[in-house]
């Protein structure tokens, strides 16, 4: 959501505050990859119990999914499968975060918060796919609730903050509520290209 209607300032605030990243050329690729490893590494802190590290570690890897595409646009490497890496590596970050939680609340034996991180795992990606799929259809899926930068900043601060509880009862609500916009979005839409496609069938050249 937030995304969706700041997006377009994003790339000169990235100038503003870290004009470093473009003294010289930097791959963009190799930020993603470099942020996927320290994000995902916010996974195994959460297994081992150690929240305040996790938080930390997905503050910093949200920080180079931030300027990756920023440096692409800046030194003209935009390329489809750099967009295609981004993308996929969000969503192994998704799932080692998310699968961290669960072991960490399997030992700390809470079921309704393995439950919770399950629904927001499966929610989370369901979300991403859903948007994919659909925009194989349709021009754009908008964001809806929550994306995925909210869905990572909020996570972050419950973990840094220790109100990791309440962070995973609003995430797993906002996540679903989000899979929902999107299923009623796409169906509304792709329901009017079939109205169309039918009429084209009957008035062929109108």
């Amino acid at each position: 959501m937030i995304k969706e209607h700041l997006g377009h300032r994003i790339d000169g605030w990235v100038h503003a505050l870290f004009p470093f990243l473009f003294w010289r050329p930097l791959h963009p690729d190799a930020l993603t990859l470099l942020g996927t490893l320290v994000a995902g590494s916010a996974g195994l802190a959460f297994a081992e119990g150690e929240p305040l590290g996790a938080g930390l570690l997905l503050l910093a890897g949200g920080f180079f999914d931030l300027v990756d595409g920023v440096v692409a646009r800046h030194f003209g490497r935009v390329t489809r499968f750099g967009a295609f890496l981004d993308s996929s590596m969000d969503r192994v970050v998704d799932i080692l975060v998310m699968a961290g939680l669960v072991v960490a609340f399997v030992r700390a034996d809470d079921g309704v918060l393995v439950t919770l991180s399950i629904v927001i795992l499966v929610a989370s990606v369901l979300t991403s796919y859903a948007k994919a799929r659909a925009e194989l259809v349709l021009e754009r899926m908008p964001g809806g609730l929550l994306e995925r930068g909210e869905r990572i900043g909020l996570l972050a601060i419950g973990a840094i903050t220790g109100l990791l509880g309440p962070v995973l009862w609003l995430l797993a609500v906002g996540t679903v509520v989000t899979v929902g916009q999107r299923f009623l979005y796409a169906r509304r839409e792709m329901a009017r290209l079939d109205i169309a496609d039918r009429e084209a069938v009957r008035h062929p050249g109108a």
